[in-house]
Order: C-alpha cells, then sequence, then structure tokens
C-alpha cells in the first residue's frame, strides 16, 4: 500500500527520533510491513486543474529510527495513495481549513482518508464535545462577558478555553473574586467578540486528565494520566515525568462506547477524550496522540501494531465493498 503522512510542520522539523509523536510510532509499524510512505505538510498541498497533489517526501527505516529522503522532494496525485493520514496539529485556522477543501477534490473511491477531513472540518475539538453534554462537567459557550461572569458566581471555579488551539494553548483558570477577572474574560473572549468554551472546573483536575483512546468504534483498554506541571493547572509538558499508566474501568469503557460509535458514524475513526472524574473535557480528533511509547511501556504491549491493524484492515475491507 502507499500511504500519505499529512503531518505537522514542526513535526517534520524534527522528524527523525522523534518516539514522543504517534506518527513515528505508526509510519515506523506500517515501513516494517514494507508499505510506501510519504510525509507532507498542509502548506505543500495543492490543485492543478481540479486534481489534488502534494509534493512529499519518501520516509525510511534505518537502525530503528525513521527518516526522509530530504534531498528527494517528489511532487505526486493525493489519488495515486491508497491511505491518507491527515493529521497536523491545531490551531485549526484558516490554512488548516483550507487544507481540508483540497481533499474534496479527492476521490474517496480512490482514497481513504483517516480521519475524513470532511468530518474534521466539521468537528470543532471543543465546541462538539457538547454532542456528548451529559457525560461533560457543566459548560457554556459564549462571547458574552455577563454570561461567563453569571457561570462564575454559579460554580467558583472555572476554565475558559479558545476553540481552536491544542496541548492546553490558550486555557485559563479563573476563581470567583480574582482580581483578574475582568482582563481575563475581556481577553480570552477579545472583549466579547470572539466564542470560547467555559466549562465548570472540577477538583479532581490537580491530579491531571485521563487519556481514553478510541479506534473506530471502539475504546482501547489502554491508558495514560496525565499529570499537571509544577507551575501550571494543567498537563503542558510531554515527558515521562507528567505522563503515568492510568487505569480504566470497565464502568468506564462501557460509558464511552456510544461515544466511540457516534464518532465513527461521523467519519472520525481515531480520537482521545480527555477525561476528569468521568467527564469528557476535550474530544481530540485532528491529530489525538496515542501516547504509544508511554503505553507500551506500562502495558507490556505493541499498541501501534494494533492501530495498524486496524487501519489496514479498515482499508482492505472498504477497498472489497468498493470493488464488489
Amino acid at each position: 500500500m502507499k500511504i500519505l503522512y499529512v503531518i505537522d510542520r514542526l513535526e517534520l522539523k524534527y522528524f527523525e527520533f522523534n518516539d514522543l509523536v504517534t506518527n513515528f510510532w505508526l509510519i515506523k509499524e506500517f515501513l516494517e510491513r514494507n508499505h510506501e510512505v510519504y510525509i507532507t505538510t498542509i502548506d505543500m498541498l495543492k490543485l492543478k486543474s481540479s486534481i489534488a497533489y502534494t509534493s512529499c517526501y519518501k520516509s525510511f527505516e534505518h537502525d530503528n529510527d525513521i527518516f526522509y529522503e530530504k534531498e528527494n522532494l517528489q511532487e505526486m496525485r493525493i489519488e495515486d495513495f491508497q491511505l491518507v493520514m491527515f493529521r497536523p496539529d491545531p490551531p485549526v485556522d484558516l490554512d488548516y481549513i483550507n487544507a481540508t477543501y483540497v481533499f474534496d477534490f479527492v476521490d474517496r473511491n480512490k482514497t481513504l482518508i483517516l480521519n475524513d477531513t470532511k468530518s474534521i472540518r466539521n468537528f470543532n475539538e471543543k465546541m462538539h464535545a457538547v454532542l456528548f453534554n451529559d457525560l461533560m462537567p457543566k459548560n457554556i459557550v459564549t462571547s458574552s462577558k455577563s454570561d461567563i461572569m453569571d457561570f462564575l458566581k454559579e460554580h467558583e471555579e472555572i476554565i475558559l478555553k479558545p476553540l481552536n488551539q491544542c496541548f492546553g494553548g490558550g486555557v485559563m483558570y479563573l476563581k470567583r473574586g480574582d482580581k483578574n477577572t475582568a482582563v481575563i474574560i475581556n481577553s480570552m473572549t477579545k472583549n466579547g467578540t470572539q466564542l470560547i468554551m467555559v466549562q465548570e472546573y472540577l477538583k479532581s483536575a490537580v491530579n491531571g486528565d485521563k487519556r481514553v483512546l478510541i479506534l473506530g468504534d471502539k475504546v482501547m483498554p489502554y491508558t495514560v494520566q496525565k499529570l499537571p506541571s509544577n507551575d501550571d493547572f494543567k498537563f503542558c509538558e510531554h515527558n515521562d515525568e507528567h505522563v503515568v499508566k492510568g487505569i480504566l474501568t470497565q464502568e468506564e469503557i462501557e460509558r464511552f462506547t456510544p461515544v466511540a460509535k457516534r464518532l465513527n458514524k461521523m467519519g472520525i475513526y481515531m480520537a482521545g477524550l480527555d477525561v476528569i472524574e468521568g467527564n469528557i473535557i476535550e474530544v481530540n480528533v485532528t491529530s489525538p496522540c496515542y501516547f504509544i511509547r508511554e503505553i507500551d511501556k506500562n502495558f507490556d504491549v505493541n499498541i501501534e501494531n494494533e492501530i495498524t491493524d486496524y487501519i489496514l484492515h479498515f482499508a482492505s475491507s472498504r477497498q472489497f465493498c468498493l470493488s464488489v
């Protein structure tokens, strides 16, 4: 199979040896199974007379690490790939949205795209978590200062989140009575002109949040606990000190399986739920981190094998259905 990975610009810059990144492990696994893997970024996508192309680099494995042929930038039709893994990081800005439009010109009968770019474009990781509102902490989405002040008065401690960033970027904690209340709200909402997500602060957040992994319509049985750093209230440093083995109960698997099934029907086959006290605080669909290195170490598994098996089975079964 010929596979195209659309990765983040920063990830391309530090591509080699980056075993903190989910793509590193999956690309490595595909290469070990003798598939051809090419990598690109959103700025290298293009249309020529309504045909989708990309400039890309071929990747290869050497001494248990992966590299790409920097001197050999190729231009290829996207429909020449049987599989596209679309995994650039947010912010989901205009450049990101425009990149998803390029894939509107790719024949889905020829090329499978995971996650589907139309589905990603239609799913905001903060706002659309509210599809599962019964599994969330109390929340509002608003740009109104008075709405937020009323919510703060009711809940005493709240979290304010921009709608299009990742890895905790721009997320603020606010406690009733804070002398910076007005400036924080005005800054977050750009003086009442920008929608944000506001959630009730959960006391257990001091212990971090759990990453629940969605693969297809199932919840994977592995999880990690992401711990806040010493100088922050949230997880923002991906290292061994702040990512530890988590416990996922059978009750939690059953609780989040309907979420997996609904996402799967929406064209979102790989996702990561951030969970505190059994409450979903965010649904990661753009480039969800599966914390492969940490899960392999803590659970004595090779989760990249399971993920790759799923992707290949899905791709092959889909192509079989199209050919019948």
